[in-house]
This record gives C-alpha cells, structure tokens and sequence, in this order.
C-alpha cells in the first residue's frame, strides 16, 4: 500500500508541473531530484570504497555546486551546447582538488567518480526541462514518462506473477525475461492509448499531447525508450551489488530511495534526447 500512495503522489506531482508548471518550476524540481540522487550516489559510492578498503574523497559542497551549475546552463539565457564546457571545467576542478588532496592512487578513481555522478545523474535530470521546453514539449515528457512507468508497472506485476526465467541475475535476481517482455508490451499498449487520445483531441482543436510523427516512429521509440529503461534500472543495481546494499536510500516509502525511483528514467531520458537529435540530422521529421 506505501509503495502505491507514494507512486501516485508522486505521478499526479509530475503531472501538474508538465502541464500547469512553468519552466523554472520543471527546472527547480528536477533540480532538487538530482541532487537528492547526487547524495544517495555519494552514499553508496562511500560505501563500496570501504568495502574496499579505500575512501572516497569527493567533497559534498562540490557534487551540490556542480549538479547546480549542470542545470543553471540549460536556462534559455545560455546556449544549448554550454553543458559540456561547464562539465569539463568541474570535472578539471574536482581533478585539481584530489591532486592536492588525496593520496595519488585515489586521485584518479575519485575524480572519475564524480564526473560519472555527473553523467549518470545530473545531466540526465537536466534534459527534462529542455525536452519540456521544445515544440510540443509537454507531449513529449508524457511519452517519455509514460513509456518507462507503464514498462515498470507491468515488469513488476508480470514478473512476480509469471516470472521463472531470469534476465541478469548476477546484476539483480528478481528481473525475468517474463518481465522484461511484459513491460515493452506494457509500453506499447499505454503509448497506444496516448497516440488515440491525442488524436482525440487534436481532432477538437486540443494540442495538449499533440504527437505530429508516424505512428510506427511512435512505437518504435517507446521500444527504445522502454529497452534503455530497463537496462537503466540493471545498471543502478549493479551499483548497489557493488556496494553491498538493497535500496539506495529510505526516503520514499516502499520503493527506498530517489535513485531506486529514477534509475530508468536516467537512461531513458537522454536516449529521447539522442534520438530526437539523430531525427532532426535525417531529416526524420520532429516528434
């Protein structure tokens, strides 16, 4: 039951800022998301250097700053490349801090550690408020959102009811291949009843979700986006294995922490972006 509370708080939370926000409202909470996951990173990655006998040496103040900074340039006052420029010099900064201050064998693997929180984390979230932004953008983050909750939704339900084959079970034993297929299946029937009710409306003068590509580009992204999601969520239990620990945190009842709630939406979401990018360099068409 706290598993379902929390999911429908937060679905009908995600829901008001995509159509009754404003940018600066979308941008400031996923803002806030990245840098609770920013935390939860730090945690866990303390915790697998000491099972390794080592410790982590990437200072808080700087994860909090640089996760900031990633999404201060994605506001419409600077240039929609700026976020690489600025990843580099905090990679370079963070880089220069550990030379001075960590024994030389760390330097490396911390700096590495924390521009993949980056990476992995901060510019990820910070796409959102940019696809939000974009021609039909809040059609867009629905697709995006419905895709991965709907897949997730039905991996979960299929997969403790019919799972017997496992998918990766040295990376999280309880995904099965039953699962797996359930939740494309998942994806692809909701986007379908999203491609009908845009139609819908659209066909009442509506463009809420106004959704202008083919029908088959449609389904073939919710494939991807759904695939990506589902290697996203292996990914981060990969990285709870390596640090020994089931959930990444306890903030949410019934799911643990922020990055056990957005592990699929951090690959999915610049999967979108890259595939919208590769559309418009072929002349495919927008979304």
């Amino acid at each position: 039951m706290k598993r379902i509370l929390t999911a429908l708080v937060l679905i009908l939370a995600v829901f008001a800022l995509i159509f009754f926000g404003r940018l600066w409202m979308l941008t400031l909470a996923a803002l806030l998301v990245a840098e609770l996951a920013v935390v939860e990173f730090l945690s866990l990655a303390r915790v697998g250097a000491e099972a390794h006998n080592a410790r982590l040496r990437i200072p808080l103040p700087w994860m909090v700053v640089a996760t900031a900074a990633v999404f201060a340039v994605t506001l419409p006052s600077f240039p929609v490349d700026a976020q690489l420029p600025v990843i580099s010099f905090l990679t370079l900064a963070l880089f220069a801090w550990n030379g001075f201050r960590s024994p030389a064998i760390q330097v490396l693997p911390d700096t590495a550690q924390g521009l993949f929180g980056l990476i992995w984390i901060a510019y990820p979230l910070s796409l959102i408020p940019l696809l939000w932004k974009q021609e039909d953008g809040p059609a867009l983050v629905v697709f995006l959102m419905l895709a991965v909750w709907s897949g997730d939704i039905a991996a979960l339900y299929i997969g403790r009811a019919f799972g017997r084959h496992k998918l990766a079970p040295r990376l999280s034993p309880g995904k099965t291949w039953e699962g797996s297929i359930a939740s494309v299946l998942g994806s692809l029937a909701v986007t379908g009843m999203l491609l009908y009710a845009s139609d819908l409306l659209s066909a009442r003068g509506n463009l809420v979700l106004h959704i202008g590509e083919p029908l088959w580009q449609t389904l073939t992204l919710a494939v991807v986006l759904n695939l990506a999601a589902q290697l996203g969520d292996l990914l981060e239990s990969a990285v709870k294995r390596g640090a020994g620990v089931k959930d990444s945190g306890t903030l949410l009842p019934g799911h643990g922490g922020i990055l056990d709630r957005i592990d699929a939406l951090l690959l999915a979401t610049p999967v979108l972006w890259y595939a919208l990018v590769l559309k418009d360099a072929t002349g495919l068409g927008r979304f």
